[in-house]
């Protein structure tokens, strides 16, 4: 059986990276065999200059995460079938053999520690080579590693009380230690909802309320037709980092906010921008949130449920270069190698998630002018580069939003 998972594990790595280079590459392909003409729908609004500026982009980040798949893909065969987790497991006995709890968060740390630092060059790459050459990037070497070192201390204090719950509840809680630990994780998510709009957001970027009165009466005025209660309508300073924009709903409760990119106010006027604020809406009123929230926790069920009957089989350990039976192995690897497992899940799940942006983008239409949503996406797609050909089963496969032209020609219906 060992074996067999051996062999199964092997070939989903090997077919799932082959995948997405080869996805990859037909993306690059396409975005650059239609360079050379902006499509029809968008002629009017977008130049050549820019479309190819898009197209270029697109390019040039696809090239780079062709590059971090096969790194990622490789550093996870050394990992597992290489040794290097037993390696690490066994390390850490010889210099902690006490304490099972404690050593086995120290693995888990480490392995991930080890697993996040390969993606570290390549996201400084995209942010000083590549965003830096098309204009996007704000952001200075120091901001980047002290960005980088606040989200590390966030996540271990976040995330090190889960870990030592995790492996606390599977050595004491019997059979159904996977149950408790799926309400523990539940109840967090639920409170980090709540908690990171005040709380977490801030150690990052700055907030600050919205100034404009003529456009936050327009707003507010939106809000209370759509039934939207929020603890208030923010700016984010998203320009000391990047040039793109965005708005954005966060928060869970009475603790939600509308926050706005400084970079999205400065590119749209006002009937623009409460398009963009009613497809937002669109989400709220359609319960898109809730029902990802629900998705979560379904597959974190199931998930958790497989995991604790893989714990007890040997074939399990062995068959992904682990020696010894343990529980801190047993989640590591769960963590680590059920993305190769769900790869094929992918379009399923961005078809779900492309259905409801095609639902926000209808509300949006019914309580907002539809050609300012129109005009709104126009200018996002031309300032943030995004291309407006791109491969369609490269699309299917990763997109979570509609492609541009089919975007633009849904809600044509709409605009007369």
């Amino acid at each position: 059986m060992a074996s067999t998972l051996t062999f199964i594990f092997v070939f989903l790595l090997i077919s799932t990276t082959a995948i997405r280079i080869w996805l990859g590459s037909r993306h690059i392909n396409h975005v650059q065999a239609h360079r050379g003409a902006v499509p029809a729908a968008f002629a009017g609004n977008i130049s050549l200059e820019a479309h190819q500026k898009a197209a270029d982009y697109s390019a040039a980040k696809t090239k780079v995460a062709l590059i971090e798949a096969t790194a990622q893909a490789l550093l996870l065969a050394i990992l597992t079938i290489g040794g290097g987790l037993q390696f690490i497991d066994n390390t850490w006995f010889n210099l902690l053999p006490g304490n099972e709890i404690i050593r086995g968060a120290l693995v888990i740390c480490t392995a991930m520690l080890v697993s996040s630092l390969i993606d570290i060059p390549f996201d400084y790459y995209k942010t000083f080579t590549i965003d830096e050459r098309f204009g996007f990037n704000k952001m200075t070497p120091a901001m980047f590693m002290s960005d980088l070192l606040k989200h590390s201390l966030v996540g271990l204090a976040l995330g090190a009380p889960i870990l030592f719950a995790a492996l606390w509840l599977m050595q004491g809680a019997g059979e159904y230690w996977w149950f408790y630990l799926w309400v523990v994780w539940s109840v967090f998510n639920i409170v980090m909802l709540a908690v990171y709009p005040t709380f977490i957001a801030p150690l990052f970027n700055k907030f600050t309320p919205l100034a404009d009165e003529t456009l936050k009466v327009r707003i507010e005025a939106l809000l209370t037709k759509c039934g939207f209660k929020s603890q208030g309508l923010f700016v984010m300073d998203g320009s000391t980092r990047s040039g793109h924009g965005n708005a954005y709903f966060t928060g869970f409760g009475s603790s939600k906010r509308v926050v706005f990119f400084d970079t999205l106010l400065s590119r749209l006027n006002t009937e623009e921008i409460e398009a963009v604020l009613a497809h937002e809406l669109g989400h709220f009123k359609h319960h898109h949130v809730i029902k990802r929230i629900a998705m979560l926790f379904f597959m974190s069920f199931v998930g958790l449920a497989l995991l604790g009957w893989l714990m007890n089989q040997a074939w399990f350990y062995n068959g992904l270069g682990v020696t010894e039976m343990s529980n801190h192995m047993a989640l590591i690897l769960f963590l680590l190698v059920s993305p190769v497992f769900l790869f094929l899940l992918r379009p399923l799940m961005a078809s779900y998630s492309r259905k409801n942006e095609f639902e926000a983008d209808d509300y949006a239409a019914k309580h907002a002018d539809a050609n300012r949503l129109v005009e709104a996406l126009v200018k996002l797609y031309r300032d943030n580069a995004s291309t407006l050909t791109p491969d369609p089963l490269h699309s299917a496969f990763y997109d979570s939003h509609p492609p541009a032209s089919i975007r633009i020609s849904k809600l044509a219906a709409y605009t007369g």
